[in-house]
């Protein structure tokens, strides 16, 4: 795996399209259909890879992080403290201030309607920030 961190959506997609090959197994597969339905969440979704090999998708800020590990697909939510979780997706990371997760494991299935209404919550948070003090004259 190439260990680089990138900003360039076209190798971004391709690095997280071949860790998703290399993973070859169920997390492979969780992964691939949590990044489509971020996809279809947010057409205009930005592609990152970042901090020695994490998928990252941003919209006017980091969304999530997809990591994989032995037991579990992490999704980490960058502002997931901030989102309203009403079909409580987030099971991962509650004690935090500000990120929250959903650890996916083998066999899992998620509400793809309720995980791309999350999507789309963190998409309405990073572009709801103030644009700066304006100057009055």
């Amino acid at each position: 795996m190439q260990a680089m961190s990138t900003n360039t959506t076209a190798s971004a997609a391709a690095l997280i399209d071949q860790r998703i090959a290399e993973l070859g197994d169920w997390r492979g597969e969780t992964l691939a259909r949590m990044r489509a339905l971020i996809h279809e969440a947010d057409p205009e979704v930005v592609e990152e890879w970042k901090w020695m090999g994490t998928p990252v998708w941003s919209h006017a800020g980091i969304l999530c992080t997809g990591e994989s590990y032995k037991a579990v697909v992490k999704l980490t939510f960058a502002k997931g403290a901030a989102l309203d979780d009403p079909d409580r997706l987030f099971n991962a990371s509650l004690d935090g201030n500000t990120r929250r997760a959903i650890d996916l494991h083998e066999g899992q299935r998620i509400d793809p309607d309720a995980f791309k209404a999350l999507i789309r919550a963190a998409i309405a948070l990073n572009t709801s920030r103030p644009k700066g003090k304006r100057k009055t004259v």
